[in-house]
């Protein structure tokens, strides 16, 4: 048998591929790691996961039908654990880039409960910021 260890990457298929990498890049932080211009993909580091992006026009990403939009979404969302979790120096960069950070709330993920704030990529996805789990979660593991 084996064991999950983490998300190694996801695949969010774009429109504005320059766009993408902006916000990916200069907002919340990643690097580019790799390209495949002939396939239409950006490869991006976020921390040990990967968020490939793949043009829709692109070999990859005609594979897939219409862009993303309004009605009808690639994902629900994706959620990308942060550290410091901040949440008014996150909102304030967040602001100084354009991006409306949605409200800082207690949610569940992988870690356990902790705060998390939701924010919309340039292109409609989903991107939950995560931070660490609360204390007490911490000591009941």
């Amino acid at each position: 048998m084996f064991q999950i260890l983490g998300l190694d990457h996801v695949v969010l298929r774009v429109a504005d591929m320059s766009r993408m990498v902006r916000f990916y890049c200069d907002v919340l932080g990643c690097r580019v790691e790799r390209t495949r211009e002939e396939l239409g993909l950006v490869q991006l580091r976020a921390g040990q996961s990967l968020i490939d992006l793949v043009a829709v026009g692109g070999e990859l990403g005609k594979q897939g039908g219409a862009a993303p939009g309004i009605e009808g979404r690639n994902m629900d969302h994706m959620c990308l654990r942060v550290e410091p979790f901040d949440a008014g120096a996150i909102a304030s960069h967040l602001l100084a880039h354009g991006v409306v950070p949605g409200e800082t709330k207690s949610r569940y993920g992988a870690e356990g409960e902790g705060p998390s704030m939701y924010i919309s990529d340039p292109e409609g996805n989903t991107v939950e910021l995560k931070g660490p789990p609360a204390r007490e979660a911490r000591q009941r593991k």
